[in-house]
Parts: structure tokens; sequence; C-alpha cells
């Protein structure tokens, strides 16, 4: 199994594609701590790594977020690669059964705002996500604020905590949706 690793935007960050699905058409999954991780023998196994702070899936790559002030990446990427080709031989799946990883409910939109939401959601899955996923991230819908226009979006993965972030989110995100979709007049960042 040759697995390869890419640099990402943000330098806590590094991208392994195993060279197949990770979650294929599922939704991405996102890590935030051990805890967390129990939902999945792949995330387990990298957060035994030391110096591991998030770990994130997309459809077919896995990034892995270091501690800031830890590890550098020559130390900590052989043990990485190493849990990502023992989860895959051994055959074990993303998830543990009758497990899931916690996600945001859906607010119910009705009228007007159901149909400003749906393309909202339309841009961020048709041209945002995918070039946001080349990074090795994801930028997921959180809410949208009818009275204000204030979109309220949810960046996960290499996207989360990156230096450039906020810009990809100013000048890419809000200036891309206020276009297409008349009604939003901000973007902002979930936590």
């Amino acid at each position: 199994m040759f697995i390869q690793t890419e640099t990402t935007p943000n330098p806590d960050v590094l991208k392994f594609l195993p060279g197949r699905d990770v979650v294929g058409g599922g939704e991405a999954l996102e890590f935030a701590d051990a805890g967390a991780a129990e939902a999945s023998p792949l995330a387990a196994a990298i957060f035994e790594i030391e110096g591991v702070r998030r770990v994130f899936f997309g459809a077919d790559f896995v990034t892995v977020t270091r501690e800031t002030h830890g590890l550098e990446w020559p130390q900590m990427k052989a043990p990485v690669l190493a849990a990502i080709m023992e989860h895959y031989t051994s055959g074990a799946p993303i998830l543990r059964e009758g497990r899931a990883a916690a996600g945001h409910a859906d607010t119910l939109y009705e009228g007007e705002a159901a149909q400003i939401v749906a393309e909202i959601k339309d841009l961020l899955d048709t041209r945002i996500r995918p070039a946001v996923a080349q990074d090795g991230g994801d930028i997921t819908f959180d809410r949208w604020d009818q009275d204000t226009g204030v979109v309220f979006l949810h960046m996960r993965g290499a996207c989360s905590g990156c230096p450039s972030s906020s810009a990809t989110l100013k000048a890419g995100v809000e200036n891309m949706l206020k276009h297409y979709v008349p009604e939003v007049t901000r973007v902002e960042q979930t936590l």
C-alpha cells in the first residue's frame, strides 16, 4: 500500500492520501480529541501517536493536526503512516458498529428562507467544498440568520485554525455567496 502525503496551507496539518476511500460518499468526519475518536478505530490509533491534536476524514484523505508546540512532522509522519496502513490492512471499518461522529443538528427553514439556505448549501457543496478539500479541509453550513443575512459556517480539517482561513472565508467564500445569493450580507465562522 502506498500512502501519499501533501502539505496544506496550515503548517500544523498534514494530508494523507491512502489511495482508497476513507469516508467515500459519506459525510466528512472530524475528531477533536481522543474521546471522540473512540467512534473510529483509525482515528483512535492516530490519537495514540504523541503530538496529535485533531483528526479529520474526507472522502479520500485523512488530515492530522499536530500540537502547535509539539513534535515536528518529520518525527510524526512515519507513525501516522503506519497507523493508516495497519488500519487498511486489518480490514477494520472506519466507524465502529453502532457509533457515529457528532454532528450539527439541522435547523428547519421554511418558505423563502428554505430556498435561500438550499442555494447557500448548493454553492458550498458544488463550488467551495471541493476546492477546500484539495487543501485537506472542509467548510460546512451551520446556520443562516434571516434577519441579518449572516451565514455561519464551520471550518474543519486543515481549515480549522489555519492562518489563512479567515482570508479564505472573507475573500473567497463570502464574496461568492454574496454574489450568487444577494440576501447574504456577511459570513462568520462558528467554533
